[in-house]
């Protein structure tokens, strides 16, 4: 009888575990039994910034190929550059076996779409593992692994629209139809005879908003970014077309290949590494993150913004916190440089052909120089210009939150220099006087009679200055710093509720603003005194007087 138990029991355990192994998600047991490549350990090294570390880069918001979650649950990865974040999707788990295959260890770096390409040229980044597609323009910049995987095109509009019957791209007629920004996409748009052909946006989620909201009536899709955003958005529809009556990509690579610095030793290891994908499992993956975006049934717009504030309030939070960090720290910094700029300009030097006078024109006209520099141009093109231009003419590797500050510091200091120098000016002439004809020197004109008050004069405009960093730091998501903008837009990837995301987003910065502005006034009245105060006019009187 024991016999027998035993043999139950054993037969129903190899049953269970044999349920278990076949429950398992597929990219665990690739990643688990993907085989080992022999490669020249040395040679490979060479195509990696860190030895032994295989960086990769992607937005992080474009599901079904990547996008963030706050969790490693179904084997997502920790995302290097933002604490407390998880990427996941089919580009991660492929990432996953290519650095298994290699024997190396693998870190994900979250970046903008437009900022990956310069991040592999400087290094930031060994490869792009993002959805990438290898156009002709791409390939004069990068090199491109074989596909990772292929996909045909489709066009997404209205569940209920009138195009949602549509057999043919041409049945698109009068359609105001869009491309995701800087993609083969764009290209297509022209195939489709009589539509609309609107401005290309930046990424998925902005065109389902777009759509959503009756702003465009129709936009183009890989099959895969399609299926997840009607996972995600009931409302929407898949069109696809039968053969010849679909668009024809012809020369143009419609699949996804890792991207690699020019002549870069990983492209052979990669493509060997690959190849030992069946393409089966390939389309098993795919499916299987396809149903991890989707969000079952419509919960209406309040309860969709609760779920996304309880699920990322905490990678929100964290961007404000790095917001109001990088405002505060560049405010303060931007005004020492301004205030140091105002001194020098207001510094008194005889005109002559002395040498002092000479140097001195020429700090001058390197100081207007850079006021005009950094006033004239964008700071998002200051900031891809530093952080990556450094590393890639200089060899200056700047971590993304030093060259944060430095880019919004330099900025507001351009910008405060002029304030400050107002200030200066604003103060009457006979203060700078009566301080010189009781003896003191320049230095102590500025500092005890000028300055306190130019600073108090120009406090509303400094004050300004702060606010209007609070919501420039947005821009800094085009060198992955991961403030609150940057944040958003990883959560509205994800979950494809763009508005109800930005929704939050939008309060957040508002009472971000709205708390620095009220602390601000109040550190205003503190500056001007009381408004009450007492005149002596002799030994035995006194006024008081009262400011209104």
């Amino acid at each position: 009888m024991s016999k027998r138990f035993g043999a139950a029991l054993s037969f129903l355990l190899l049953t269970l575990s044999l349920l278990v192994g076949l429950a398992s998600p597929l990219r665990v047991d690739a990643a688990e039994n993907q085989p080992r490549i022999e490669v020249d350990q040395e040679a490979l090294n060479q195509g990696l910034e860190t030895p032994g570390v295989l960086r990769v880069g992607m937005e992080a918001n474009y599901a079904p190929y990547n996008w963030s979650q706050t969790t490693d649950a179904n084997g997502a990865i920790e995302i290097s550059n933002a604490s407390g974040e998880y990427a996941n999707g089919y580009d991660v788990q492929i990432a996953k076996q290519i650095a298994d295959a290699l024997g190396l260890k693998l870190e994900i770096v979250k970046m903008e779409w437009d900022g990956l390409p310069p991040a592999l040229q400087s290094a930031k980044i060994d490869a792009i593992v993002a959805g990438m597609s290898p156009t002709p323009e791409r390939e004069k910049q990068i090199d491109f692994t074989d596909e990772y995987y292929g996909s045909d095109m489709v066009v997404v509009t209205l569940k209920d629209g009138p195009y949602a019957n549509a057999q043919s791209i041409n049945d698109f007629n009068g359609a105001k139809v869009t491309a995701q920004l800087n993609t083969f996409h764009v290209d297509l748009l022209d195939q489709m005879q009589g539509i609309d052909k609107q401005t290309p946006m930046d990424s998925f989620p902005t065109m389902i908003s777009s759509l959503l909201s009756n702003k465009i009536d129709a936009y183009i899709s890989d099959r895969p970014g399609a299926l997840s955003a009607v996972a995600a958005n009931p409302d929407l529809k898949i069109v696809s077309f039968e053969e010849g009556k679909g668009f024809d990509t012809g020369d143009i690579a419609n699949w996804s290949s890792v991207g690699l610095r020019k002549d870069s030793p990983l492209m052979e290891p990669i493509n060997q590494a690959l190849a030992t994908i069946p393409d089966k499992d390939r389309e098993n993956l795919m499916q299987e993150m396809v149903d991890l975006n989707n969000r079952g049934e419509d919960i209406g717009f309040w309860g969709e913004v609760a779920s996304i504030w309880s699920t990322y309030k905490g990678q929100l939070l964290k961007g404000a916190a790095t917001t109001m960090y990088i405002a505060l720290i560049s405010t303060l910094v931007g005004f020492l440089i301004g205030l140091l700029i105002a001194i020098y300009r207001s510094m008194p030097i005889a005109e002559s052909s002395g040498i002092v006078s000479i140097l001195y024109k020429v700090v001058e006209f390197l100081i207007t120089a850079y006021i005009e520099v950094f006033r004239g141009t964008p700071m998002m093109v200051q900031a891809m210009m530093i952080f990556y231009g450094s590393k890639l003419f200089l060899g200056i590797d700047m971590s993304s939150m030093f060259a944060a500050l430095l880019i919004v510091s330099v900025n507001t200091g351009a910008y405060l220099a002029e304030v400050i120098r107002g200030g200066i000016i604003g103060v009457d002439d006979g203060q700078s006087e009566a301080a010189k004809a009781i003896g003191m020197n320049h230095f102590q004109t500025m500092t005890y009679v000028v300055l306190p008050q130019a600073i108090r004069s120009i406090l509303p405009a400094l004050g300004n200055e702060f606010v209007i960093n609070i919501k420039d730091t947005s821009v800094l998501n085009v060198i992955a710093v991961t403030e609150l903008f940057f944040v958003s837009k990883s959560a509205a990837g994800t979950t494809y509720l763009t508005f109800q995301t930005f929704f939050i987003t939008a309060i957040i910065y508002f009472v971000l603003t709205f708390t620095t502005t009220r602390l601000l006034r109040l550190v205003e009245r503190k500056m001007s005194g009381s408004d009450t105060y007492t005149v002596y006019q002799s030994s035995t009187s006194e006024v008081n007087i009262h400011e209104k």
